[in-house]
């Protein structure tokens, strides 16, 4: 049995939030594994986030921030790096693991979001040129990435969700020197998909995949991200 960790503040006028469970379903039945899950709210990881998560094999910081205390999910998405434990992040969670990197691995102890502290000194996530906002786009992806191995394409096309922020470019270089890659662009050149180089899965995306579910359908990347936590 896969048992999952759902950061986030559950809100049931969330889609995301009601798409989230049925998307985890469906890609487990093909996998042919169990797969349980518990939504962790932020505060609850304020403290002793290791000891919360650690009967978790697998680890997904999910979209609709703010989040009730982004300390809470820097430190969830931190131990997840760290330990080694296949991770998605979707819109929200995807800004947030930008941030966690940026401050514990490059050591930016500022690096901020635009929509909490647009004042801050250093401002990893701004507000983006063009934001996926049910509609459809499509996405290019990093040869040899991990994420274009599991889609099988070099092109994708993504039409879930509603994200507004996105990463500052200008800390592009600096992040992929330390390891986080850019794995997926929008046609406008904008970071879409990032992943982490040597861990087994840990993947943050601009769109909201589990949104496939209202169509029935298993998502590649969330199939990965099962797949990896089984045999993890």
């Amino acid at each position: 049995m896969i048992r999952i960790g759902l950061i986030g503040d559950y809100r049931p006028e969330v889609k995301a939030h009601i798409a989230i469970p049925e998307a985890i379903r469906l890609a487990a039945k093909p996998l042919g594994v169990e797969a349980r899950f518990d939504w962790i709210a932020t505060p609850a990881l304020e403290r002793d986030a290791e000891g919360k998560l650690a009967g978790y094999q697998a680890i997904w910081s999910v979209p609709a921030s703010p989040y009730a205390s982004m300390q809470g999910a820097l430190n969830g998405i931190e131990y997840a790096r760290t330990h080694r434990v296949p991770f998605i992040g979707t819109c929200g969670g995807f800004q947030h693991m930008v941030l966690e990197f940026a401050r514990n691995v490059l050591g930016f102890r500022e690096a901020d979001h635009a929509e909490m502290n647009p004042d801050a000194s250093e401002l990893f996530i701004i507000p983006l040129a063009c934001s996926v906002n049910e509609t459809t786009h499509v996405f290019r992806l990093s040869p040899g990435s991990k994420v274009a191995r599991i889609y099988g394409h070099p092109e994708i096309t993504e039409q879930y969700g509603t994200c507004r922020y996105g990463l500052n470019r200008g800390y592009v270089a600096r992040l992929e020197e330390e390891g986080l890659k850019v794995a997926g662009v929008d046609l406008d050149g904008e970071t879409r998909i990032m992943e982490l180089a040597g861990h087994p899965f840990y993947v943050g995306m601009l769109f909201q995949p589990e949104r496939s579910s209202f169509k029935n359908l298993v998502h590649p990347l969330i199939r990965a991200f099962l797949e990896a936590a089984s045999t993890n």
